[in-house]
C-alpha cells in the first residue's frame, strides 16, 4: 500500500496506515496527552493498532529525518522521495521492531540503509553544491543585524565544510552533532563499531576545523 507523506503535513490520514477499522487495538495509557508518551510506548501502542500512536511519532520525527536526508543528499527533491520511502518502510516493517532497540536509532538505520541504497547507484559521488538549499540552515535568531550576518555566514561555512566531507564521515558527523546521538547509538544505525565511529568523527572534525581555519 503507497502512503503519501510530505516532509510537513498538516495532518496524517489515520485510514492509511494499514490497518482495519475494526481490528482491535491497543490504545495509549492514560496521560495529558500522547506527546507525554515515551517513544517506546507509542510503538507498543501503534503495533497495537493505534495510528493515533503513529501520527504522533510521525510528528516528533519528521523534522530531524528530513534535515538529516537533505543534508545528506543536498538536493530537496531527493530528500522528500528519500523521506517518503523511510517511513514506508517503516511502516512495513513496524511489527519487527523490538523495544530493546530505541526508535529513534531504528529510524535512523532505515534512513542510513535507504542512503547506502542509493550511494551504491551512484558511479562518482556528486560534487558539494556551491550553495546548499537553506532550509538546512539552522540559524539562531541574533541582537543585531551584524551578528545575523556573521552567524549566518560562519553556519553557512560549516554547512559547506561538512557537504565536503566523505560520506561516512559525514554521516557520523550530522548523527552526532545535529541528532546529539552516542558513539555507540551511532554506531548502531552504521553498523560500524564504536571505534570505527569514533575514528570516523575524529578525521572528520580535524577536516572540519582545517578548513574553517582556511
Amino acid at each position: 500500500m503507497h502512503l503519501a507523506i510530505a516532509p510537513h503535513p498538516r495532518a496524517v490520514r489515520r485510514e492509511s496506515h494499514g490497518f482495519p477499522s475494526a481490528a482491535p487495538t491497543r490504545t495509549l495509557p492514560r496521560m495529558n496527552s500522547a506527546a507525554d508518551a515515551s517513544d517506546d510506548v507509542l510503538m507498543l501502542a501503534w503495533t497495537g493498532g493505534d495510528t493515533t500512536a503513529f501520527e504522533t511519532l510521525y510528528a516528533r520525527h519528521r523534522g530531524p529525518l528530513y534535515r538529516f536526508l537533505l543534508r545528506q543528499v543536498r538536493d530537496s527533491a531527493l530528500a522528500d522521495e528519500f523521506f517518503q520511502d523511510v517511513w514506508q518502510r517503516v511502516i512495513a516493517a513496524r511489527h519487527g521492531w523490538k523495544p530493546d532497540a530505541a526508535f529513534s536509532t531504528w529510524l535512523f538505520r532505515i534512513a542510513h540503509n535507504r542512503l547506502n541504497d542509493y550511494w551504491r547507484g551512484l558511479k562518482h559521488r556528486p560534487a558539494a553544491p556551491e550553495d546548499g538549499d537553506e532550509r538546512a540552515a539552522r540559524v539562531p535568531d541574533p541582537t543585531t543585524p551584524e551578528r545575523e550576518l556573521s552567524e549566518f555566514e560562519q553556519r553557512r561555512r560549516l554547512q559547506r565544510a561538512i557537504e565536503e566531507l566523505p560520506e561516512e564521515q559525514r554521516e557520523v558527523v550530522l548523527l552526532r552533532l545535529e541528532q546529539e546521538l552516542s558513539l555507540e547509538e551511532i554506531g548502531d544505525i552504521t553498523g560500524a563499531g564504536r571505534e570505527t565511529v569514533k575514528s570516523r568523527l575524529r578525521y572528520a572534525m580535524d577536516k572540519l576545523r582545517l578548513r574553517l581555519n582556511e
